[in-house]
């Protein structure tokens, strides 16, 4: 199975295809996209080059070139590879539902090279726009959308208030991640749950709806 990259201006679509010749090895392909990632995250996309790839997989440059014939279509691929993660079922419970979507999305960003791997689609981001449009698109909107969707169902139901910025509290919910490591500090084994409670808080949760709420 190769990844096959296909980009114009309107919009960026990853597609997956059969590549012809002789059937790719899975265990190869999954070698060199972490081995991508892993680079761009220490060395940035610029810095980053097929032979390094090469060498860190252990595969030679042609055995990439014949899978994606550029480092951008490399990187892509990799980014949503990244990307492509189970996330959580929705069981109908506001506060369990997102309780469970943080501790998701603290194990997705906070593992090997993730934190490390956002800064440097942020700072390429004039260079090579492609890489945080991706990441935008394969990550952060699906995440956004989904606790969106978690607020938006329990303000139908009358849990939160009828007038509750639901925007500002997926930002807060969102933000409070990035926040939490910008100051080194360990995360607690409750940090989702608390931060859950006190975003809920914020949105005038009626009482006995489906919490107990405490400060972060």
């Amino acid at each position: 199975m190769m990844y096959n990259l296909r980009m114009n201006d309107a919009d960026l679509s990853i597609t997956l295809q059969r590549a012809p010749g002789r059937p790719r090895q899975p265990q190869t392909d999954e070698r060199i996209l972490d081995a991508a990632l892993r680079l761009m995250a220490q060395q940035g996309f610029v810095r980053m080059s097929m032979e390094m790839v090469a060498a860190e997989a252990g595969v030679t440059k042609p055995t990439i070139y014949r899978r994606w014939p550029s480092k951008i279509e490399l990187a892509m691929a990799a980014l949503v590879v990244y990307c492509d993660v189970t996330l959580p079922a929705i069981v109908g419970n506001t506060r369990t539902d997102l309780i469970a979507e943080m501790e998701h999305f603290r194990h997705a960003i906070l593992r090997p090279n993730g934190m490390s791997l956002l800064g440097t689609v942020l700072a390429e981001e004039h260079e090579t726009p492609e890489l945080l449009a991706a990441f935008r698109k394969y990550l952060v909107t699906p995440r956004r959308q989904r606790l969106t969707a978690i607020l938006t169902a329990a303000q139908t139901r009358g849990e939160v208030s009828a007038d509750a910025n639901i925007g500002l509290a997926v930002n807060m919910l969102v933000g409070a991640l990035y926040a939490q490591y910008l100051t080194a500090t360990p995360f607690a084994e409750d940090w989702s749950t608390r931060v859950v409670d006190a975003v809920l808080a914020s949105l005038g949760q009626r009482s006995g709806a489906d919490s107990k709420v405490r400060a972060p």
